[in-house]
């Protein structure tokens, strides 16, 4: 598989989501750097919700190598469990949303693929979106890599206790380093170039 340049890609950000109550002493934390250290090594734009924990993680990393950073935030009013924006998060350029949702929403927008980490209630909800949108647009679908092990026991519960369609397990690769990451968004972005079928990012199916 040949080598694609950076500005040929169709893949050109990722959005990372995960745990935002993550500290720089867990070993998330520290994953979830070297993925954006990685993924800026490669020169993708890397995007977050502008918090703290995997957020500020995959800033601090793609920033480690002089990487992009873009951060989706909204600043809420009487919401006592949101983390809102780390000031100690030093994202490049911020997109403001008005509400939870808005910003779920635009940071599925901005990225064309998206990595998912481990993560809470939060997490959970994003990687629900991005799961069903991807089944739903499936063909012209945004590609999810699930980052850790674990995350084949889940998918493998959805399959056991749930009502699913074969597509909804065509859409996501479960990916264990960086190095995987880096090398599943280069089989990623071949497919995208050769199978004209499949997710254009210019087409921006599900615009918010």
């Amino acid at each position: 598989m040949p080598d694609i340049k950076p500005e040929e890609r169709l893949i050109k950000t990722v959005s990372c989501l995960g745990f935002a109550d993550a500290t720089p002493e867990d070993p998330l934390f520290k994953e979830a750097f070297e993925v954006g250290k990685a993924l800026a090594q490669s020169g993708y734009t890397v995007a977050n919700g502008g918090g703290p924990g995997v957020m500020r993680a995959t800033t601090e990393g793609a920033k480690s190598v002089a990487g992009h950073v873009i951060g989706v935030t909204f600043y809420p009013k009487n919401v006592a469990n949101f983390e809102g924006k780390d000031k100690n998060n030093p994202i490049d350029e911020e997109i403001k949303t008005d509400n939870y949702l808005e910003r779920t929403l635009k940071l599925l927008d901005v990225g064309q693929a998206y990595v998912i980490f481990k993560g809470g209630t939060g997490t959970i909800s994003e990687f629900g979106m991005a799961w069903g949108l991807a089944r739903l647009y499936f063909g012209h679908h945004k590609p999810l890599l699930l980052y850790g092990k674990f995350w084949e026991n889940i998918m493998a519960a959805f399959i056991s206790n749930m009502r699913m369609r074969p597509e909804e397990f065509q859409v996501y690769r479960v990916v264990n380093s960086p190095e995987e990451v880096v090398k599943t968004l280069e089989v990623f972005n071949y497919m995208l170039e050769h199978e004209p079928h499949v997710f254009n990012p210019a087409e921006k199916p599900f615009q918010v």
